[in-house]
């Protein structure tokens, strides 16, 4: 039996998660579906492969609310061009 759920959620992070179902032919809730079971079973023989986007979103690593990314993007390059 399917029931409704309601997750708060970032507005990038659900426009790039359509963009991947999308791209999968799938739709949203069934790729959610797919994920959490693959989380909550023990043999992980899930019918679809979870990609290693959607498995960093639960690495677990915090991310600083005051983070500036383009600083830290725009380190990354002047170091790497040095």
């Amino acid at each position: 039996m399917d029931t409704k759920l309601t997750l708060k959620l970032n507005q990038k992070i659900i426009e790039k998660a359509k963009e991947y179902a999308s791209n999968k032919k799938m739709s949203l809730s069934r790729l959610i579906e797919a994920y959490l079971q693959s989380l909550t079973t023990e043999n992980n023989t899930s019918e679809f492969e979870i990609s290693p986007f959607v498995k960093s979103i639960s690495s677990g690593t915090e991310i600083p609310s005051d983070l500036d990314h383009k600083k830290v993007y725009s380190d990354y390059l002047m170091e790497k061009y040095k």
